[in-house]
């Protein structure tokens, strides 16, 4: 509670320190970037939740290689990564886990239905993103079941002048890599295709990697009224597994190849919203328990979703009104899982109104039809009074919802064993927060409760032996409630002249309570390693006008887990000029630490690349 104390002293100084500081013409307003959540769009400033933006700039200059990476540095986010660059890594939210966060692209869910372990699969290099937005807390009224802790959509955009960017980069462990990005709008239609490789000979024995991504985006407006997209793209990953899953087999190895298409219309006229569209996401993993013998133990599942959406508003003198349906299809054919294949059928209605200038209210049901186990419905409820033009108190109310998925009901090998009566999670959530927003200081302090039922988790008794023989059993955790208070506050300082100036500095505190009764003389594996305390800092500095200087340094405790500390940085030369250069270090104080399964993370390591921007 010292680190939680200091928190609110520093940030309760820089909010004094404001009140005598002009205002920044150069800031960003947060208050012009539109959160659409498929149905209403609604300004961030006017949201009644914990929403964090992740803007172009940040990942540009974070020092990062993948979306992973990016969002490792956002309050109340969870990743773990097996490996580096975006190989494989876990998203959790709020202490929920992977298998509790919704992934989106352009509004596209990215669930699969055999783990959220390729939930992450996502076929967009990293320059190719506007911009992330990350909900926190319980998204199933807006996205369905799978939006349990979360909801992470990334957002791309399809440029109207002509662009070409080529960046190439290597570094230690014999990395190396690049990406290609091209705009060529022609008239009313847009598009843009992009292609990046990623590649490492390992920080670790049998730790290598080949990431391959290819995205390709158009767009074409035929009126002020209607306008078509499509979107198509491709991820291959090949990567050394040592420890991924298990340490009982240093050799494990896993082949991934997601495929990704859409196609969607939308009409917006007046006062009526309507967007309809389709896509089908395939996944093909080979995973083998020893790389170079096939034969001794190889899973191959090739699983398939395929969906249609249809997501309208109207507003009128009482508000604005969403509602839409949405049907889906998810399929699996496994040598492991079997064949099988689960429908889905959403429903879903909300209402926004303002009630006079300082008071808005929202509130919705979502109802999904699930072939396995019928109805549910997901109530839910925000409140927002604007207390002046900078100041915001809020609150919210949803029910979350998840299903197994098939790897947990029926998967099984040398180290897991599976359970096919399952029941679905389900859970009660809070939220109250405040926020302060000016030109130049972003603030907001956040209290959530999160009452869960039937929480899945695998557990296995422990052993004196090393590797542990006994195997890991998924099963229903009676009851866990989960209280958190979340403060985060980011202020464009702006100090220095034209040699040196101290542009941003950002911090954030999360604390989590878990209150998870385990039993005595069990091992738990993803339960009892969710995060607790979480400290993220920042800085943002320019030199001679040219130079861009980021560092980001982090603490992390998870439950039943030891702590580790952080410190990476990033050097841009001429980011946004002709031709630029950039430097990134990775875990500078070189601290020994692992994120997820058995993988021994890299000590420090460094990059460097170069930029192209042209036309």
């Amino acid at each position: 509670m010292k680190i939680f104390s200091t928190a609110i002293l520093f940030i309760s100084f820089i909010i004094g320190a404001k009140a005598h500081q002009d205002n920044d013409s150069t800031s960003v307003d947060l208050g012009e970037v539109i959160i659409m959540e498929n149905r209403i769009g609604i300004p961030f400033n006017k949201i009644s939740r914990n929403i964090s933006v992740i803007s172009r700039k940040e990942i540009e200059t974070t020092p990062a290689r993948s979306i992973q990476e990016v969002l490792s540095f956002t309050p109340g986010v969870d990743v773990r990564q097996r490996g580096v660059s975006g190989v494989q890594a876990n998203i959790g939210i709020r202490g929920g886990s992977f298998e509790q966060t919704l992934m989106l692209l352009n509004g596209i869910k990215l669930s699969d239905p055999q783990t959220g372990h390729h939930m992450m699969n996502i076929p967009v290099p990293l320059q190719s993103i506007q911009r992330i937005e990350v909900l926190k807390g319980p998204g199933s009224r807006i996205f369905g079941q799978n939006a349990y802790a979360g909801a992470i959509n990334i957002i791309t955009t399809l440029p109207e002048t002509k662009s070409l960017q080529i960046q190439g980069f290597g570094g230690d462990f014999g990395m190396r890599g690049g990406h290609i990005i091209s705009s060529l709008p022609i008239g009313n239609y847009r598009q843009t295709l992009s292609v990046s490789h990623d590649a490492s000979d390992g920080h670790q024995y049998n730790s290598d990697f080949k990431v391959t991504n290819i995205f390709y985006e158009s767009g074409i407006e035929f009126n002020d009224k209607h306008e078509f997209n499509t979107m198509i793209g491709f991820t291959d990953r090949e990567f050394g597994a040592n420890g991924f899953y298990t340490d009982a087999f240093p050799d494990q190895w896993e082949s991934v190849q997601t495929l990704l298409s859409s196609i969607s219309h939308t009409f917006d006229h007046n006062n009526l919203y309507i967007q309809t569209r389709a896509y089908w996401r395939r996944n093909i993993d080979e995973f083998r328990l020893r790389r170079n013998e096939p034969e001794f133990f190889t899973n191959n599942h090739i699983s398939d979703v395929v969906a249609l959406e249809i997501n309208s508003a109207y507003t009128s003198d009482w508000g604005t009104t969403g509602f839409g349906v949405e049907g889906r299809q998810e399929s699996i054919d496994s040598n492991n899982l079997g064949q099988r294949s689960r429908d889905f059928l959403g429903v879903f209605a909300e209402h926004r109104i303002e009630l006079g200038e300082k008071t808005d209210i929202r509130a919705g049901l979502y109802s999904n039809y699930y072939s396995e186990y019928g109805w549910r419905h997901f109530p839910g409820a925000e409140i927002g009074f604007q207390l002046n033009n900078s100041n915001r108190l809020y609150g919210n109310f949803g029910i979350s919802y998840r299903i197994p998925s098939y790897t947990e009901l029926y998967y099984e090998d040398a180290s897991n064993t599976s359970t096919p009566n399952l029941s679905p999670e389900e859970a009660t959530n809070y939220e109250f927060g405040w926020k302060l927003s000016k030109s130049r200081l972003k603030a907001e302090v956040v209290f959530f409760h999160r009452y869960t039922q039937n929480l899945i988790d695998y557990t296995r008794l422990p052993s004196d032996q090393s590797p542990n023989p006994n195997r890991w059993t998924p099963g229903n955790v009676s009851e866990v409630t989960f209280n958190g208070i979340e403060t985060a506050i980011k202020y464009a300082v702006n100090i220095g002249g034209t040699n040196a100036k101290l542009q941003e500095v950002s911090l954030s505190y999360n604390y989590i309570n878990a209150g998870l009764v385990q039993q005595e003389g069990v091992q738990s594996r993803f339960a009892l390693n969710s995060l607790r305390n979480q400290f993220i800092a920042g800085i943002q500095a320019e030199f001679l006008q040219r130079a861009e200087f980021t560092l980001k340094s982090r603490y992390i405790e998870r439950i039943a887990l030891d702590p580790y500390f952080l410190l990476d940085a990033r050097i841009d030369y001429n980011r946004l000029k002709t031709f630029g250069l950039f430097v990134e270090v990775s875990n500078i104080t070189n601290t020994d630490y692992i994120e997820a399964g058995f993988v021994q993370m890299p000590g420090r390591w460094v990059k460097a690349g170069f930029s192209l921007n042209l036309f």
